[in-house]
């Protein structure tokens, strides 16, 4: 169903199952973003990889940014792929002394244009949910997160 959605009650919303609805929500949002990255020949690792670096130039290693981002990958591509594809595209460099990754221009142009492709499916995402609902909506996730166990804290 898109567009227009059916009013429940508070009752009948209060007893849904948010592990089928967290799914759902994840499997619609990663797929926009995928479709999206891939017309740029980038995965999820490769855009994760290219925001890391950009955040933190001389930060990362990829020791030390495989060990941040393995858990999110579900794809089990592997990140040494990752790094040697962007390296051979020309996007990434890696310090000869110290394996700090630091983006090029190159890089930095091409995370732009995935931007770029991602910022309509984020305004969609987006679309007729208010923003205190959404921050709402975020806390109750990181809380329901903490209470099994995780950490409710914003990736670092």
């Amino acid at each position: 169903m898109s567009g227009q959605l059916k009013e429940y009650t508070h009752e009948e919303l209060a007893g849904q199952p948010i592990g089928a609805w967290t799914a759902e929500v994840a499997r619609r949002v990663i797929g926009a973003i995928r479709e999206q990255l891939a017309v740029e020949e980038l995965t999820q690792p490769h855009w994760w990889t290219l925001n890391h670096a950009a955040g933190g130039p001389g930060k990362w290693t990829r020791a030390t940014l495989t060990a941040r981002l393995e858990k999110y990958d579900d794809l089990g591509i592997g990140f040494d792929g990752v790094y040697d594809d962007l390296v051979a595209r020309g996007w990434l460099t890696e310090d000869a002394a110290t394996g700090a990754m630091a983006l090029t221009e190159a890089g930095e142009a091409g995370r732009t244009r995935a931007r770029e492709r991602l910022a309509p499916v984020l305004q969609k995402t987006h679309e007729g949910v208010d923003p205190a609902d959404f921050v709402t909506t975020v806390n109750v996730l990181r809380r329901m997160v903490a209470n099994l166990g995780g950490d409710g804290n914003l990736p670092a």
